[in-house]
């Protein structure tokens, strides 16, 4: 069954009326999806959700999650050749996306390996809003953590949270209001903070746009005060491609990065089509 969300996308890419498809003639048709760069290829199932909408055939030929070479064909459909048309535009949207996301968060996975292979990538929910499902599938794909997909999944104390009720009431208050199933976050923009918040008692510490040298120290004074092993370190806020080694190294267990889905570019690929010979 199409998700409703998927339904969505094709009315809104088709509109009320297509002239465009409708000058091709009634015939069939096969087509071929070609990668035009390397890439991990992700979006695959939605590609073959919306062809399968239009009533036409679709065959992947690879896993999602999988490294694709350049000119190489991951998707071959057969069927109506006003209806490939009809599909092409946004089943070559979503795949795309997806497997712009999930080759940078490869390339992010590839780089932290280098310094520390138990160091989790993780994205954010900066997101496109109405998109974010495919989003973090997309960064799983890739090899990297979903992190938070909404609001109930965790409490995150941020500093403008702080910025009201001073830390020390925030954790209160958290402490009291959440299920004990419910993990509870911090964010700190200093080491103050975080033994502040170390010490009243919370599950993670995210250290927020601070500098790696800063990071590695805030983890190393945790480790002399025994309460290291305790927490999930996060650090977040500026990383990217170029200083995502830097963090790696500081010691923490999660690097979370709005950049896997803000700073992706669209993976080119696409699709050929051509009238189907008669037998």
């Amino acid at each position: 069954m199409l998700s409703s969300e998927l339904e969505r996308f094709i009315n809104e890419d088709i509109g009320e009326w297509d002239d465009s498809s409708t000058i091709v003639p009634d015939v069939d048709a096969v087509a071929s999806v070609i990668t035009e760069e390397d890439c991990v290829i992700a979006g695959l199932s939605e590609a073959c959700q919306i062809l399968r909408h239009f009533g036409l055939e679709a065959e992947p030929l690879y896993n999602e999650g999988e490294n694709v070479l350049t000119g190489v064909v991951v998707l071959f459909i057969r069927g109506n050749a006003r209806l490939i048309l009809q599909a092409e535009r946004l089943v070559l949207n979503f795949l795309s996306k997806m497997s712009g996301i999930s080759t940078l968060t490869r390339e992010c996975m590839m780089r932290v390996s280098r310094t520390s292979g138990n160091v989790r990538v993780a994205c954010t929910r900066k997101t496109t809003p109405g998109f974010r499902v495919f989003e973090k599938k997309a960064v799983f794909l890739g090899g990297g953590d979903t992190h938070r997909f909404n609001l109930s999944d965790a409490v995150l104390i941020k500093d403008n949270h702080i910025k009201i009720l001073g830390l020390a009431d925030c954790l209160r208050r958290a402490k009291l209001q959440t299920s004990f199933t419910k993990k509870i976050e911090v964010e700190v923009e200093n080491l103050d903070q975080m033994l502040e918040a170390a010490e009243i008692g919370v599950d993670i510490i995210m250290f927020d746009n601070m500098k790696p040298f800063d990071i590695k120290h805030g983890v190393e004074l945790l480790a002399e005060r025994g309460i290291r092993e305790k927490l999930i370190l996060e650090a977040s806020g500026g990383i990217s491609l170029e200083n995502i080694e830097d963090y790696a190294s500081t010691g923490v267990d999660v690097i979370s990065m709005g950049f896997l889905t803000k700073n992706a570019h669209w993976t080119n690929l696409k699709l050929d089509i051509k009238k189907k010979s008669k037998v």
